[in-house]
Order: C-alpha cells, then sequence, then structure tokens
C-alpha cells in the first residue's frame, strides 16, 4: 500500500484497475467513476474474448479499457488498483512500477471509501455476504436513504437498462453498505458503524485465522450485529462493544422467528419475525427460497435495526426484494420439466445452502460444480466432497470439471479427480469429467423429467453462460 496516497487524498487522482472486469474489481471501479475519478483498466478474460457484452457496456459507461500489455499505464499520476496476487510480471504492474505509480489494493481504496462515510455497514462472514447486503441496501432504499453499495454480485432490485451490471450502487458518499472480505485478511482494513457476522466457517482460511479476523472486525464495530446460530460466531458476541443478534434456531436471539410460522416453497417462504427486544412479531415473506436466505433476511432486518429503521418496516421491504444474479437463479425449466439453476455455490457452507435448498422438495439433482482455482481446492477438498455425498441422495449425482484456471503459476498437481473419489469412497454418485463442455454433454444424456439442474462455482463469468446453453439440449 502506498500509505502517502491513503494519508493524502485521492480526489480526482485517476486510476487503473489491473482486471477491471471481475466480480470485486467492476463495483468498486463503477464506485470510483461515480464518485469522479478518471477510470480506465484491462482485463485477461477482455482479451480473450469472453463476456464480450459486459466490457462493451463499460466503454459505452465511461470506462477506458486497454489489453493487457501495460500500454494503459502512461502516467506516474495514475493510480494502480491490483489484487496483492497479481504477479509483479503482469505488464500493467511491471509498468506502474517502472513509471513510480502508487499502487492500492482492491480492499485498500475500498476500505478508503468506506472509512469517510459518516455511517457505513460492513457485512462480513463465510457465506451470505453479497445476499445479505444487496437485502440492507434494498431496505434503507425503500426507506428513503441513498447507499453506497459494494456488492460482489449483481442486485437485480438495482439494474436499469443504463446499469445492467449493477453490483454497485452510486449514492450517498456519507452513507456505504459493503461486503468485506477475509479471504486475504482485508477485513482488517474496515472501521464499520454497523459491522454484520453471518457466520465463521472453513473457506481460504483456517478457523483459528477466522476467529482473529472475525474476533477483530467485531470488536471495532460501533455495532455488532452477530448470527447466533453459528457457533463460531456466537463464540465472539463477548467481543461487540454494543451488539443486536439474530437468529433462526436460536430464539434467545434479539431477532429471530416462530419457528412454527415458517412456511417454504419453491419460490420463497414466509415466517413471523420475533423481536425479542419489544415482544413485537412481524410477518415476512421473501421471494427467495431456502431456510439459509430465512438466516440472510433476520441479518439485513437486525442491522436495519442497529441503524434505526423499525423492524416491521425492514421485514415488509424484503417483501420487494428481487435478489442477486447467480444466487440460486432459476435460468428456465424445459417442456418436460427440467430446470436449471445458476449460482454461485463454491465453498461447503454456500453449497450446503443451495444443495439444501433444492433437497426441500421433491426431485433429482443433478450438481454441476466448477471448482474456483486449485489452492482452494487443496484447502477445503475434504469439506466440499463431504458436503456432496451429506447432502444429496443416492440417486443424485455430482459432475465435476476441472478448475478454473485463466493463467499464472499455481500449483496445478491436485485436481477435481480427488473430491470426486472422496465423495464415491463416502458413498456419494459423483463422475469427474476434466472438459466443462464434456459435462455437458454428459448431463444432457443424464437428464429426466423432473429432474433439477444446478450450476454451481466462481470466478467465471461464463458459468451463466454455460447454464443458459444447457436449456436447449435437455428434453
Amino acid at each position: 500500500m502506498d500509505n502517502g496516497i491513503i494519508a493524502g487524498s485521492l480526489a480526482g487522482r485517476p486510476l487503473f484497475f489491473c482486471g477491471i472486469g471481475g466480480s470485486g474489481m467492476l463495483p468498486l471501479a463503477q464506485i470510483a467513476h461515480g464518485l469522479g475519478h478518471p477510470v480506465a483498466g484491462s482485463d485477461r478474460s477482455r482479451d480473450q474474448g469472453r463476456t464480450s457484452e459486459k466490457f462493451a457496456w463499460m466503454e459505452e459507461a465511461g470506462f477506458t479499457l486497454f489489453p493487457q500489455d501495460g500500454s494503459g499505464v502512461s502516467s506516474q499520476e495514475q493510480v494502480l488498483i491490483a489484487s496483492a496476487a497479481i504477479e509483479d510480471s503482469v505488464p500493467e504492474v511491471a509498468r506502474a512500477r517502472d513509471l513510480g505509480c502508487a499502487r492500492l489494493s482492491r480492499a485498500e481504496l475500498l476500505s478508503h471509501l468506506f472509512n469517510a462515510a459518516d455511517f457505513s455497514v460492513a457485512v462480513g462472514g463465510t457465506s451470505g455476504k453479497s445476499t445479505v447486503t444487496g437485502m440492507i441496501a434494498w431496505i434503507l432504499s425503500e426507506m428513503g436513504h441513498d447507499p453506497t453499495v459494494m456488492n460482489g454480485a449483481v442486485m437485480k432490485n438495482f439494474v436499469t437498462p443504463a446499469n445492467p451490471f449493477a453490483s454497485a450502487r452510486i449514492g450517498s458518499r456519507d452513507l456505504f453498505v459493503s461486503e468485506v472480505d477475509e479471504s486475504d485478511g482485508s477485513i482488517a482494513l474496515y472501521r464499520p458503524t454497523i459491522g454484520v457476522l453471518l457466520n465463521v466457517s472453513l473457506d481460504h482460511k483456517t478457523i483459528e485465522e477466522l476467529r482473529v479476523l472475525f474476533g477483530n472486525f467485531v470488536g471495532k464495530a460501533g455495532t455488532a450485529v452477530i448470527n447466533l446460530d453459528s457457533a463460531e460466531a456466537g463464540y465472539l458476541v463477548p467481543r461487540a462493544q454494543k451488539k443486536v443478534t439474530f437468529g433462526v434456531r436460536t430464539r434467545s436471539a434479539n431477532i429471530t422467528v416462530d419457528p412454527d410460522s415458517i412456511d417454504q416453497s419453491e419460490l420463497g417462504l414466509r415466517a413471523a419475525v420475533i423481536d425479542n427486544r419489544k415482544r413485537e412479531v412481524f410477518p415476512l415473506i421473501l421471494p427467495m427460497p431456502g431456510l439459509h436466505n430465512l438466516s440472510n433476511a433476520l441479518a439485513a432486518i437486525a442491522a436495519a435495526s442497529a441503524a434505526g429503521i423499525a423492524v416491521g418496516h425492514a421485514a415488509y421491504a424484503l417483501r420487494s426484494f428481487q435478489g442477486l444474479a447467480r444466487r440460486f437463479e432459476v435460468v428456465g425449466t424445459t417442456a418436460g420439466g427440467i430446470t436449471v439453476i445458476d449460482d454461485f455455490g463454491h465453498n461447503p457452507e454456500k453449497c450446503a445452502a443451495t444443495l439444501r435448498t433444492l433437497k426441500a422438495t421433491p426431485g433429482r439433482v443433478i450438481a454441476f460444480f466448477q471448482p474456483h482455482g486449485y489452492g482452494p481446492l487443496r484447502q477445503m477438498g475434504e469439506e466440499l466432497a463431504a458436503t456432496f455425498a451429506r447432502e444429496l441422495a443416492p440417486d443424485d449425482v455430482t459432475l465435476m470439471c476441472d478448475p478454473v484456471y485463466f493463467g499464472g503459476t499455481v500449483d496445478r498437481s491436485v485436481g477435481s479427480e480427488r473430491i470426486v473419489a472422496l465423495i464415491k469412497g463416502a458413498g456419494g454418485s459423483a463422475e469427474h469429467i476434466p472438459a466443462r463442455e464434456d459435462c455437458a454433454d454428459r448431463i444432457a444424456a443424464l437428464a429426466r423429467p423432473g429432474d433439477r439442474i444446478v450450476v454451481m462455482g466462481a470466478r467465471d463469468d461464463t458459468l451463466t453462460e454455460f447454464a443458459q446453453s444447457l436449456l436447449p439440449r435437455l428434453p
């Protein structure tokens, strides 16, 4: 980090984003552009011809795009925004170093903008961050506020013809809502007015490391909103200065539900939300299926309550929450009754939530999973395998292709075949088919009326195209 840049002013400085089309970089570039910065960038995906419509929209919206060959970094005044994982051999990095440009990571720039706001809400946890961030943003918007929002997924409520890729919302500088990431330790950079902790479970770091990161996050928040259903999150309650607790299963939480009121369907759920602090009950009608989304809704309602919004008003606002792209998003259903679902599930907890939602209603599941990298596969492979073996029935099928790989020096010696072997060893039905297109052929051959096909994975925008391409091939 260039501390001189952070300590001084970024106002008006031209920013160059390396990997500008990524799910983390694009919304930040949108916010920076909306706050008055000249924004340029490059992306390997653009050079490879992937998701061309997104990059065409970016150019129309005022972003200047360059090939990833260093040509876009031309002035010492530019600030290079690049992930810490970006190798020094990438041309933009080398060119910025030669020119003496300041360099910030994505999280350093985001935390600088976030911490400058008068009122801020940070959403942390292993899973559910994007959905809860979108829910909080929608509640605030419906209550007449004007939040600036940083999200890792497209928020359907904020999509417009002018902004079809609404993973960000440009609003007031003084009200900022953002999901924050623990995977690289950058959650430590944020100083939120309200800090939401959804859950603590294995993803990119060990549990011991996560306890430290999330414990410090809870301790720094003006008010911590904590999920008591997560044992690890509940363990951190004593670290909070002030707190609002929530939980679907924990009856003693400040915000909970009447268990007898929960009514699930394929399209959504209903429940009676209880505010134990005032002994009040409010109806919740959520147009999203899955008990994990009930927990997400309680998190958003609790965060809104910490911000001074009445529980009943927050619950009512969620009736019109449309969800996020690639969060259990139904792509379509064939004439033969086969449904294709596009989903962001990529770690054990996210995958379990998606599979449990599918198994809550009748029908066989064909789960296609593309691991989001070789490193994460080594880190959480055993837990992923246990998840698929545990959550799916004997007649369900898991298909895995090789992990996503766009170049670089990562160790690729351990791949998806190991996970498939572990699933089969635990009694599950699983197949490893290295090429994704060959997986599509196998899915088409396996599918039968009434099946639900879920396409799961992260860090690859073309997964949605893959899910869409399955529909015309199915009976």
